[in-house]
């Protein structure tokens, strides 16, 4: 692995430029022995500095889902990022697009968990049993990495691009409803841009709550009860700027909408 001091200022570098709004070049191209370890430890880094600022872990998010996204960056399971209470928003929240650098929309189920959940070796059944409920929910993602150039360990470092979430209020028992089948519309500006289907999360999304809590468990860290967990887009996502309006329609799951200034 690289040196701690390196994992450090790396991590500084990427606080930076999310309050700067300036993107940083590639990680991968400056330091090309950064390895996954690597990158989940400068992104640890990066969210004890968030915390040590008084923010708020509120949850954890999953990227990199789809199987088109994994064939495109050369890897064959998803990574993960952290939530915070600064980045969650209720369903009709109006946001200054400003505020990020290349921020794009994604259609996503948030799950809320209902208990403690702690790998290795949770199944897909203990993650329905530990869920409190699932949400519709939106996605934003941002790179910190200048024109989205971005490697695995880019945006494993760079919290897995996640910037906000938009939560959905219509909460729905998982045992309500066949999340693999759960249907979604997606809607730039009044026009459908995308549509998706929750198989498309590891072939359900229940399968990639799953895969997060085995992999934290690898660190001794647990989904707690409270924690908000995105499980990854249905879709691909949607580039956005000032004036612009998305919604998701999510069947029985309900509808969301988010606007920016």
């Amino acid at each position: 692995m690289m040196n701690t001091d390196l994992h450090v200022t790396i991590a500084q570098e990427l606080e930076a430029a999310r309050v700067s709004r300036n993107a940083v070049a590639p990680l991968s191209e400056r330091w090309p022995e950064m390895s996954v370890a690597d990158a989940y430890a400068i992104q640890q880094l990066g969210l004890q500095q968030r915390l040590a600022g008084g923010a708020r872990l509120r949850g954890r998010k999953i990227g990199l889902t789809a199987r088109p996204m994994q064939k495109q960056l050369g890897v064959d399971q998803p990574d993960y990022g952290y939530l915070l209470d600064d980045m969650v928003f209720s369903d009709g929240a109006t946001l200054a697009a400003d505020t990020w650098i290349a921020p794009r929309v994604e259609p996503e189920l948030a799950f809320i968990m209902g208990r403690r959940l702690e790998g290795p070796g949770v199944t897909a059944a203990e993650v329905l049993r530990a869920t409190e409920f699932v949400l519709p929910a939106l996605e934003l993602i941002d790179s910190r990495i200048a024109n989205w150039k971005i490697k695995l360990v880019d945006t494993i470092a760079d919290n897995a691009s996640s910037a906000a979430v938009i939560l959905g209020g219509n909460p729905i028992l998982p045992s309500a409803v066949n999340l693999r089948h759960v249907p979604t519309v997606f809607s730039k500006n009044g026009e459908i841009v995308e549509t998706g289907v929750g198989a498309a999360v590891l072939g359900n999304p229940v399968n990639a709550v799953a895969w997060l809590a085995n992999a934290l468990g690898a660190f001794g860290v647990a989904l707690e009860e409270g924690d908000i967990v995105l499980a990854g887009s249905f879709t691909a996502s949607v580039p956005l700027a000032a004036g612009d309006r998305f919604s998701a329609e999510f069947g029985t799951l309900g509808q969301l909408s988010v606007a920016f200034r």
